[in-house]
């Protein structure tokens, strides 16, 4: 058989006043299939898994475009027209091909398309003349539309969140897709509405054991896969609803007799697995504790949900409060990283920080600093890969009465320890660490901190979510209502 692959990746805050760019997508790889073979890297994964597989079974593959931009605002138009149709291009001239391996977020939207995976699915349906078997593995954060639904022959999201199962989904979608092209299945969807605006970690109870028996249920007959698609909270588009999918081996009607009573449990669930946060005040105020490293989520100013990651918020009352022993990071900041390297390891400056690209990043922060550490290219891992890294940019480490920060030049979350460590930063003789992210950082992290606080705001991304007010998409779910009407009270 042949087999067409590619990957377009961003996830977007519609709320968010920063563009992504093709800068964007070129500070984490914009990749040509058509140009030859395909790097190792975290942007890759799939695809050469794919590949290895397709090997494997001595089928022939074809890649195309893979590339990847951090979650910010729209995409813009021009720039997603041009990766779509160099796909669509791609597709095209090889044809003909019998199964379609897409390596999608779910939540991309561009300037003029709401669903940009819809979008492109559903093009290179119409442009096929072959009968032909599409399928795309998604993040778990994705906006499920019908058109993904009705255009893909099969989708399936991560399950885990941290997400540590990427390739596991992609091993997934592969096996279920070829064995549909060769007839032995016919995967038949189905999708029920959760009504709920959430963040839900996968790690810990109740959500473990949802998560658990979601895989449990991919052993009964006649069921090939169940996902969770939690929804992008700041993407205001229709419909945008957190939604379980369930697929089964030409079975409608059990397929939307289990995703309605996914949805249901979820429903039960909402207060146990609702996101809780505390104030700056309260979070700051557990240390001097003495027992260990106590870590900060400051999820409000996450880039992996779109927030710009410059915020200065939780910086500033550290510094007035005199908090001593602590490390923030990653700060996005290009200009000051810059004038750091210029300055040099061991200079003491007066340096501008932070709070620089509109109100929800804070006040910027005018700071008379030493340089402690300096990278050319700062390197943090991911949470999935085998010991795979993301670059940060030039980076540097300053002190400024015992509150360490690390300034990066690439817009990213904290993934792990080694943001720290890397450039040299000491993480245990820290008291305290503020992590800008959300979720993520927690594969690494658990392993040393003695606590962990979940910060509500304020930011870009502040997690009061019965306070959200859409345009697009409802606004009524929970909590901002408390009931949704009779199938759901």
């Amino acid at each position: 058989m042949r087999i067409f692959t590619a990957t377009l990746m961003t996830e977007t805050n519609t709320f968010s006043t920063m563009p992504t760019g093709l800068k964007a997508f070129e500070s984490i790889g914009v990749l040509h299939g058509r140009d030859g073979e395909l790097p190792e890297g975290p942007l890759t994964d799939a695809m050469l898994l794919w590949g290895a597989l397709a090997q494997r079974d001595s089928h022939e593959i074809v890649h195309s475009l893979a590339t990847f931009a951090p979650p910010a605002g729209r995409t813009v138009r021009s720039v997603y027209e041009a990766f779509r149709d160099e796909i669509l291009d791609d597709f095209a001239g090889g044809e003909p091909f019998d199964l379609v391996l897409l390596n999608l977020h779910g939540a991309m939207a561009a300037e003029g398309y709401d669903d940009c995976e819809g979008d492109l699915i559903r093009r290179l349906r119409d442009l096929s003349k072959n009968p032909v078997k599409i399928g795309a593995v998604l993040d778990l954060h994705c906006h499920l539309t019908d058109e993904m639904i009705s255009q893909a022959d099969l989708l399936i999201t991560y399950k885990e969140y941290p997400h540590t199962d990427p390739l596991d989904r992609a091993q997934e979608l592969y096996d279920l897709l070829l064995a549909a092209a060769e007839g032995k299945i016919t995967p038949t969807m189905a999708a029920a509405d959760l009504p709920i605006v959430n963040f839900w970690a996968t790690g810990a109870q109740p959500m473990r054991g949802f998560v658990d028996r979601m895989t449990a249920l991919e052993s009964r007959d006649g069921v090939l896969s169940v996902s969770f698609a939690h929804g992008f909270p700041w993407g205001d588009v229709s419909p945008g609803a957190a939604r379980t999918l369930v697929v089964t081996d030409d079975d409608p009607e059990l397929a939307s007799r289990m995703a309605r009573d996914l949805t249901h449990e979820l429903w039960g669930m909402r207060r146990e697995t609702a996101f809780q946060g505390t104030t700056i005040e309260e979070a700051l105020d557990a240390v001097g504790c003495g027992e260990g490293l106590i870590v900060i989520a400051d999820t409000a100013d996450n880039t992996g949900g779109g927030a710009p990651g410059d915020s200065t918020f939780v910086l500033a009352r550290a510094i007035e409060r005199g908090v001593r022993d602590l490390a923030l990071g990653p700060l996005w900041d290009p200009t000051a990283a810059q004038i750091c390297h210029d300055a040099g390891l061991g200079a003491i400056i007066d340096l501008r920080v932070g709070g620089k690209t509109g109100p929800t990043s804070g006040d910027p922060l005018d700071l008379r600093v030493t340089v402690r550490g300096l990278a050319d290219n700062l390197r943090q891992t991911v949470p999935h890969g085998a010991g795979q890294t993301i670059s940060m940019g030039p980076s540097a480490w300053i002190e400024v009465d015992g509150v360490h920060i690390v300034i990066c030049s690439v817009r990213m979350q904290t993934y792990a320890p080694d943001l720290f460590t890397n450039i040299g930063l000491p993480l245990e003789a820290m008291r305290f660490a503020v992590v800008k992210s959300t979720n993520h950082f927690r594969a690494g992290f658990d392993r040393i901190a003695v606590r962990t606080t979940f910060l509500l705001g304020p930011g870009a991304i502040a997690g009061d979510f019965e306070n959200f007010s859409y345009l697009k998409r409802t606004n009524l779910f929970w909590p901002k209502v408390g009931q949704i009407g009779p199938e759901f009270t």
